[in-house]
């Protein structure tokens, strides 16, 4: 026999098992989904915004009388089956931004994306309805506090989870575990084969060569040889080893071999390609000769540390964000580069790397001969909570004058890149001007280019240096990217129209969602909480570009920002529960905490020592966190329909991360505005619905 306490503990158990489920298959998704549909790769945080679409909606539901928890077994089968319906499908590619291997923009394509929200969508609805139905059972903050505990555990297990050994049957297992743990017996009777049949077809269908590193899913493909890539030659010593290329997301990355002449057989066809692929490492060598030491960035497969290596350096540091990417190349290259008493690696984040070498040289010491931008361009998102790229702020100005501060007095820096477009071989001149206050000299072939600038002036550059000849583009006007707006990949401060159409296809379908749902209309209890959904969620955004920026774009960074943030929001809930009843008060501190994140320039920050710049992070950062955190909770705790103001305030993260994409026209200094304006809105909401209870309360009387 169990008494009222044995079952509260219950149901706040079985809150914290849905709400773990919901954040870990959420990212699961998220990290699974490019890998089988190359046209999800630039749209992952889209992928973020449906999820909460789906639990908003679903918490909302929770008013109707259909019970939709049972069905989730069917819809997360009908996603996965349509995610590889669709994995052939190229991505959309677009004029104004730079996606490599993107085909022309069809409306199809569009169709395609916006269907795999909604899929992605729907399948989270059944787990907001259970979150909203124990919502609904126990007191209002009791059940936020084991929702958030669900949320911290499940985003810190997906982290261990997927920096250790990151597996989509794996992933799908876990869940599908602890959702049979929930159902009830009939449900669990037919579920498990179904799931049982799922795990068998995505085990099936993964590459045989699948890595997945941190970062990127990674398959492996030998050069010259159709089907899978026979390893067991990999590596070896001898005349003419196998070369390798690794795809990310189905598309080619990067090649994994030597670019030693010496270890093919003179006269070949393969001997005369691997010179010709040679000179676009050893290139800079050739301009400015007689380099010791060098640091290049990017140095995944090895070949630009081989270059450096072949062109007689001395000392190389090779930096790499990607510590899968090293490994294949110790097994696949049989130069053993990284295995080289002259290389010291480095895995780390670009920027990063650079900033701690010029505050640790501080105007002593050699400095760098020579720093190589490696073909750094990023094929995905860095994460799901950010349009930003992987390189991001790496390749702004700020990035570039790092890089070129940690040079000795007559070091070079060159950068080189795959440019398809005019416009982008401009922006990386135009970056690289600005950031050195010297006239590049620039080489291309083909797509290929490579910009250098150096501390002394390069006596008479030869107009060629093997295929690549010396180039001068037009001037034109071109938006050059800075650590304020991060986009390389943009021809122009502007949102693509693909985002928007998809962005306002979804929009449409969240606020439809919330109308249909709530039945009678919107009340000023649902614009505080949808306001306090979309400064949050922005918040966090920016709170993970700003730290990203400070210790790099790392997935630990990320990782921690988002628990961080968890748990503050965990801690404003207890101290609430230890408060009387709101205040309008709170939001005072909350306002001058964002101000202080907006006067205080990222820049100054960014120049302080780590401990500085760790206290900012952890002191200044999370302020308004805080105290949203107890707007929310002390006013969440009077709500008469919690359930409902729950999935509106989901429903306003799902606008606050479409949001973000302003910053790709705007800047990201301008977020922060939007954030402030949020906020106000939920004032003023908070303001209306207080008189209408006063109303209430004089009419009753």
């Amino acid at each position: 026999m169990t008494g009222p306490a044995d079952e509260s503990r219950r149901l706040a158990v079985r809150l914290f098992l849905t709400s773990f489920i919901a954040l870990f298959l959420e990212l699961m998704i998220i990290r699974w989904a490019p890998s089988v549909v190359r046209l999800v790769a630039y749209y992952a945080n889209l992928m973020l915004i449906s999820s909460f679409l789906g639990l908003g909606a679903g918490a909302i539901a929770a008013r109707v009388r259909a019970r939709f928890f049972g069905w989730f077994p069917v819809l997360l089968a009908a996603e996965i089956a349509l995610l590889f319906l669709l994995r052939e499908q190229a991505l959309p590619g677009s004029d104004v931004e730079q996606r490599f291997f993107g085909v022309a923009p069809r409306w199809t394509g569009y169709l395609m994306l916006v269907g795999i929200f909604v899929s992605n969508a729907l399948t989270f609805v059944p787990l907001g309805q259970q979150v909203g139905l124990l919502f609904q059972a126990l007191p209002p903050l009791r059940a936020y506090a084991w929702d958030l505990g669900g949320s911290l555990s499940g985003t810190i297990a997906f982290g261990v989870f997927s920096f250790t050994r990151f597996s989509p049957v794996a992933g799908m297992a876990a869940v599908m575990a602890v959702f049979l743990a929930l159902a009830g017996r009939r449900t669990r009777l037919w579920s498990a084969p179904l799931f049982v049949a799922l795990l068998a077809w995505v085990w099936a269908a993964q590459d045989p060569t699948t890595i997945w590193s941190p970062y990127h899913h990674i398959t492996v493909e030998e050069e010259g040889r159709a089907g899978p890539a026979d390893l067991t030659a990999a590596g070896r010593a001898g005349l003419d080893p196998p070369t390798y290329v690794a795809r990310v997301n189905q598309h080619f990355y990067q090649h994994h071999g030597s670019i030693d002449p010496a270890r093919y057989t003179p006269g070949t066809v393969r001997a005369g390609l691997i010179g010709a692929v040679r000179e676009q490492y050893v290139l800079p060598y050739l301009l400015s000769p007689g380099r010791a030491r060098v640091v290049v960035l990017g140095a995944g497969g090895g070949v630009d540390v081989e270059g450096a290596l072949l062109s007689g350096v001395e000392r190389v540091d090779a930096v790499e964000i990607d510590p899968a990417l090293v490994q294949l190349c110790r097994r696949l290259n049989p130069a053993k580069v990284y295995d080289d008493p002259r290389v010291r690696v480095h895995i780390d984040d670009a920027r990063a790397f650079l900033e701690r070498a010029a505050r640790d040289r501080g105007g002593r010491g050699p400095g760098y001969d020579h720093v190589v931008y490696g073909y750094l361009d990023s094929q995905a998102l860095f994460s799901s909570m950010t349009s930003l790229r992987l390189d991001g702020y790496t390749y702004t100005v700020e990035g570039i004058r790092a890089g070129y501060e940690v040079l000795g007095e007559d070091g070079l820096l060159s950068l080189s890149f795959v440019a398809p477009q005019d416009w982008l071989v401009l922006k990386l001149i135009r970056m690289v001007r600005e950031a050195t206050g010297r006239e590049p000299v620039v080489y291309a072939h083909a797509r290929q280019v490579v910009v250098c600038a150096s501390r002394k002036k390069v006596a008479d550059p030869p107009e060629s240096l093997g295929r690549f000849q010396r180039i001068a583009l037009e001037p034109g006007e071109v938006d050059v990217p800075t650590d304020d707006w991060p986009y390389l990949y943009l021809s122009r401060k502007t949102i693509p129209s693909d985002y928007l159409i998809v962005i306002g296809l979804l929009l449409a379908l969240s606020m439809a969602s919330l109308l249909a749902l709530r039945g009678g209309g919107l009340g000023a209890d649902d614009g505080h909480f949808l306001m306090l959904g979309l400064g949050f969620l922005l918040l966090q955004t920016r709170s993970i570009g700003d730290c990203s920026l400070y210790f790099g774009t790392t997935w630990l960074v990320t990782t921690l920002v988002v628990t961080g943030v968890l748990v503050m929001v965990l801690a404003a809930n207890a101290v609430a529960a230890r408060m009387r009843r709101f205040s309008p008060v709170l939001y005072l501190p909350l306002f001058a905490a964002l101000l202080l994140l907006y006067v205080v320039p990222r820049q100054s920050v960014l120049g302080l020592p780590l401990g500085g710049r760790l206290l900012w992070t952890l002191l200044v950062v999370p302020l308004p966190v805080f105290f949203a955190g107890l707007i929310f909770s002390t006013t969440f705790r009077e709500a008469a329909q919690p359930a409902a103001l729950f999935g509106s305030n989901l429903i306003g993260a799902v606008i606050g991360g479409f949001g973000e994409y302003v910053g790709m026209a705007a800047g990201n200094r301008v977020l922060l505005l939007i954030v402030i304006a949020a906020y106000a809105g939920s004032l003023v909401f908070r303001a209306a619905a207080g008189r209408r209870r006063v109303g209430q309360t004089t009419a009753g009387a």
